[in-house]
């Protein structure tokens, strides 16, 4: 923004900066929860076939709910991302971490619908589904919602907390920490393999909801908000 711009143009840029990050953000950490808090009793990958099939047919509109919810939190989380991608750019970002974030919040959203659409077919099939088909749709929910999720939120966060470390976007320990929960999502890809590292999940989950909203708070609007290194004065040579 140069300062020949007039007040109106001005106003035409910050509303072409996209809704309030924060108000996005606690929208999608709203709908999250709820879903999780509605699916804690869900049967973990290593319960059997026939307790998956017994929970389903016990609450299937507990499932159609939490489904629901899930499939919502979607929504905020892209228009997230797609917001802070611009707000990066604004913020002369022109290097691939702007366009990561975008990609990994969209996949990570795409995930969360994913799994909410399986979940929402879960509630449906309980009554005429078989134990088999319980247990695939049960794994094949919990594969897209826990590191099909988590691993592309991962790359979100890294892609705008390099930056931000950087160029002094946000205060370092925020950027620190963002690059520190991106890395245990990352990390959680092995979920897949063994389920030793199932801790991973709830951290890059929760620790990422938290990390969220700081960076909506904290990042700046426009580069006159950035916070630059202090920059000791170069001492002037004495004439002799």
């Amino acid at each position: 923004m140069t300062d020949t711009e007039t007040p109106a143009t001005r106003a035409a840029r910050r509303q072409q900066g996209g809704p309030p990050l924060i108000a996005v953000g606690l929208a999608y950490g709203v709908l999250m929860l709820t879903g999780v808090i509605l699916s804690i009793k869900t049967p973990p990958p290593s319960a059997g076939a026939a307790t998956v099939l017994a929970y389903d047919r016990g609450h299937q509109t507990l499932l159609q709910v939490a489904a629901f919810f899930g499939f919502g939190a979607a929504a905020p989380l892209a228009i997230w991302s797609a917001t802070v991608y611009r707000r990066l750019r604004t913020l002369g970002v022109t290097a691939p971490g702007a366009v990561i974030a975008l990609s990994g919040g969209l996949l990570a959203a795409a995930s969360l619908a994913l799994s909410g659409l399986i979940g929402w077919t879960t509630a449906q099939a309980a009554p005429v589904a078989g134990p088999g088909l319980a247990r695939a749709l049960s794994d094949l929910g919990f594969a897209a919602g826990a590191a099909g999720f988590v691993v592309p939120l991962g790359l979100l966060m890294a892609g705008v907390s390099v930056p931000a470390l950087l160029l002094g976007l946000t205060p370092r320990p925020w950027a620190w920490f963002g690059l520190v929960v991106a890395a245990v999502c990352e990390l959680s890809a092995l979920v897949l393999l063994t389920g030793a590292l199932d801790v991973t999940l709830p951290i890059g989950r929760f620790a990422s909801l938290i990390w969220l909203v700081a960076v909506s708070l904290l990042l700046p609007q426009t580069r006159h908000g950035v916070r630059r290194p202090a920059v000791a004065p170069v001492p002037r040579p004495v004439p002799s």
